[in-house]
């Protein structure tokens, strides 16, 4: 590609590898779970989250790893590491923060939740009710759907799902046939749940919580009646979970996906979790089952799948244990009685989630739904969720007849069954549903409706709306991630999304756009053109200042730019939150680079990109990170804040409370690693300092 910068070598010791990047971040969310600060159920969701990374880590990024071992790759990355080496180091310190996420929960969350009455009943310490009440639970509700499978030729070893809770049971003696085969293997049913809440006059306590790996330990000789059960340990296999499907013979990409689908639950191996209890003698052969190795042999102290217990604190009515409580505000221009689109024609409308609401944009769609002057609705649908209203609103303009078209991401990873549900039922209600352009994931937040109006010269025609985000359309999430977005009636921005549907749609060639920069074409060289513009700007003698604020920055030639821009003079400072591969405060290369990483409450999901622009101070929002796939393997745009009132939003709340947070914020190091700011002064937490100034009351326009 002709746009890209030149093939500028720097030294593999300026670049810090991805994978362990990646694994650096979840040593920050720990620090959220060991934080005596943070609320204790608060403390506890952290620790799953880590777990929930982790399995995707593992599912995604080790998988691809092994799978590079496997074909005995020898290119590494900028960092130059080889697979086999990151797959090494990545292993040693997995094993480490495993360690020290088990040691948080046994020995200080788990304790001081049974302090302030939150108790997980453990086996050996039961009541003699309690035990009553457990056996009477397994004989009813677990028992009677189980599988026991005994392991000998007639019965080889099962096909255990994706992190599924399953049992390995070491036997002795024999059974009704005269088999002795030692083994046997019981996969504990998706549908239980895996934490059990008790009774209070049973569990002594408000809350009492007990595991079903409990129960079925304690059961578990019900299930080999006269037979010896020598040990029963809990184990739980991690697998690849990338699709793959092949473009040279792809005919329906929907059918294609529904029939890999169910494979998912069943690739390669690539992770053994077993209780620390586990003998050598299973441990191995579960391995050899899985066709694992040691070092990929994970003894867990405790539960061996922690994202089980996520629910716990939605369980629990002790606010005073969780963070406090907020109501998301709108703007002062929606406050009142309102017509959304009256509303837009006067200004645009920022909206800052989650301290804003996300309500805006509901009723933006179901008024396109609901007013007759409404013709057509076009969306974008990377992630909603199996429960979206949003959905709902395409289902039933379309059976209205209003024209709509949906442009539905098959690819969002984890999230494909969703979209295929949600595809057919557009499909049934008479939408127009595509799946973008095969190769290209559709990950642009877009919202388009067209409505017939008197224009400004009298005549009659059709106004556009437009909805561009920085987060998906996902109620759910746009509680819990920070994003912007933007409601507009720009005629030259609504033109450029109606471009972009265009092309999505369509075929033919892509055309320039009047404000939005679009990957695969123009986002990565108007980027690196706007750093390179600072950089001039520098050697000149003026100003040079960028702010991005971003998930992650891996793009070699985006590095690369950014390098050459502090070498030049200009003051960059970095917030990314997860993954980055630039190595900041490097002599004579990254001396004027700061990169920090705020973790809190809320998962920090904004992209916003600020450049000085020799006083012009142009700001961006966009739905793409600065990585390879967000700019040459993804549709994305990138939308200008032209409105000055929201431009000044944007800086003042997007960017400035995380420069200038002293207690969630980690600084990058020359070496790669983070440390944390030590609080000097005045307090300033940019996700409670939001809150405080955003929510629960009228806000600016």
């Amino acid at each position: 590609m002709d746009h890209l910068l030149p093939n500028i070598q720097f030294p593999a010791e300026l670049f810090i590898n991805r994978e362990l990047s990646l694994l650096a971040f979840q040593r920050r969310v720990l620090a959220q779970a060991a934080d005596a600060e943070v609320p204790l159920l608060e403390r506890l969701r952290f620790l799953c989250i880590v777990s929930s990374n982790l399995d995707e880590f593992f599912e995604i990024r080790v998988a691809d790893l092994l799978e590079k071992v496997r074909m005995h790759a020898l290119a590494g990355g900028p960092d130059g590491r080889l697979p086999v080496e990151v797959l090494r180091a990545v292993e040693i310190e997995a094993h480490a923060i495993m360690t020290e996420q088990y040691h948080l929960l046994n020995r200080e969350v788990l304790p001081a939740l049974a302090e302030k009455g939150v108790h997980f009943l453990r086996r050996g310490e039961w009541t003699p009710a309690q035990s009553a009440w457990l056996q009477d639970y397994f004989e009813r509700e677990v028992l009677p759907v189980l599988t026991p499978i005994g392991l000998d030729p007639a019965h080889p070893f099962p096909r255990v799902l994706n992190k599924s809770l399953n049992f390995g049971v070491e036997l002795e003696g024999l059974d009704a046939f005269g088999r002795d085969s030692g083994y046997a293997i019981v996969q504990a049913p998706r549908t239980l749940p895996r934490v059990i809440r008790l009774p209070p006059d049973i569990a002594g306590v408000e809350y009492g919580f007990t595991f079903l790996s409990s129960i079925m330990h304690a059961h578990v000789g019900a299930l080999f009646e006269g037979m010896q059960v020598l040990g029963c340990y809990q184990f739980r296999v991690t697998r690849n979970s990338d699709l793959f499907v092949d473009e040279e013979e792809i005919k329906n990409l929907r059918h294609a996906l529904q029939g890999e689908l169910p494979q998912r639950h069943f690739g390669n191996a690539v992770r053994l979790e077993v209780a620390d209890n586990c003998s050598d003698k299973m441990a191995d052969f579960l391995l050899g089952q899985f066709s694992l190795y040691r070092r990929d042999l994970y003894r867990t102290p405790g539960l061996v799948n922690l994202v089980r217990l996520m629910q716990v604190p939605d369980w629990v009515n002790r606010p005073d244990l969780k963070y406090p409580p907020f109501v998301p505000s709108l703007p002062k221009v929606l406050t009142k009685r309102y017509d959304i689109f009256e509303s837009l024609r006067k200004q645009d409308v920022l909206l800052h989630h989650p301290f804003q609401s996300f309500e805006p944009v509901l009723q933006l769609a179901r008024a396109a739904v609901d007013d007759a002057q409404v013709v057509a609705i076009k969306m974008t649908v990377y992630r909603t969720g199996t429960d979206s209203e949003l959905m709902e609103c395409l289902v039933r303009a379309a059976q209205k007849g209003k024209e709509v078209t949906a442009v539905v991401e098959l690819m969002a990873r984890f999230d494909e069954e969703a979209n295929i549900n949600w595809a057919s039922r557009l499909e049934e209600a008479g939408a127009h549903v595509v799946y973008g352009v095969f190769g290209y994931k559709t990950h642009a937040k877009l919202m388009l409706i067209m409505r017939r109006e008197d224009l400004a010269d009298g005549r009659s025609g059709y106004r556009r709306y437009a909805h561009l985000g920085t987060g998906n359309y996902h109620t759910r999430t746009t509680k819990l991630y920070t994003d912007f977005g933007l409601m507009t009636c720009n005629e030259a921005i609504c033109a450029d999304v109606s471009e972009v549907f265009k092309q999505l749609t369509g075929l033919g060639k892509a055309s320039d756009l009047h404000h939005l920069w679009q990957a695969p074409f123009s986002l990565h060289p108007r980027l690196i053109e706007a750093i390179r513009a600072e950089a001039a700007a520098a050697r000149a003698g003026r100003k040079g200042h960028l702010i991005a604020k971003m998930n992650a920055l891996l793009e070699p030639q985006i590095i690369q730019a950014l390098y050459e821009a502090s070498a030049a003079g200009v003051s960059v400072e970095l917030i990314v939150r997860g993954v980055c591969a630039l190595r900041p405060g490097v002599p004579g290369m990254s001396d004027n680079i700061r990169v920090r990483s705020v973790v809190g409450r809320f998962l920090e999901h904004t992209r916003i990109f600020y450049f000085h622009a020799d006083g012009a101070e142009h700001v961006y929002l966009a739905s793409a990170d600065w990585m390879e796939r967000n700019f040459f393997r993804r549709i994305e745009v990138c939308f200008p804040i032209l409105d000055g009132k929201l431009k000044r939003r944007v800086v003042k709340e997007g960017l400035r409370p995380y420069l200038a947070d002293n207690a969630q914020a980690w600084e990058m190091q020359a070496d790669g690693g983070y440390r944390r700011r030590v609080q000097r002064g005045t307090r300033h937490c940019g996700q409670e300092d939001l809150l405080q100034a955003l929510s629960g009351k009228g806000t600016p326009e």
